[in-house]
């Protein structure tokens, strides 16, 4: 991850080698906190491009770092989840 760009209410980052997926996951989780103004991707090149997220809110970083925590929790809850059904 790259910072391109970085205000008290705007952060602007590079996420190197990822897809929409987990953008997609983080933007949607973003936007559930009251103090995210804004939460988007944009991916320049279909093949080659990198995305860039830009997060507006009070503390973009803490925002960005409770969403990335709360992905991962549920992730593994997931994965724990699917490795008990296959188990059963």
């Amino acid at each position: 991850m790259k910072v391109i760009e970085e205000q008290p209410e705007k952060l602007v980052l590079e996420i190197t080698g990822e897809s929409h997926t987990i953008c997609n996951i983080l933007r949607k989780r973003l936007m559930d906190y009251d103090e995210v103004d804004a939460a988007a991707y944009d991916i320049t090149h279909p093949l080659i491009g990198q995305p860039e997220f830009e997060i507006r809110s009070s503390n973009p970083r803490k925002s960005m770092a409770n969403a990335a925590k709360e992905v991962k929790e549920e992730a593994l809850s997931f994965k724990e989840a699917l490795i008990k059904g296959f188990e059963e």
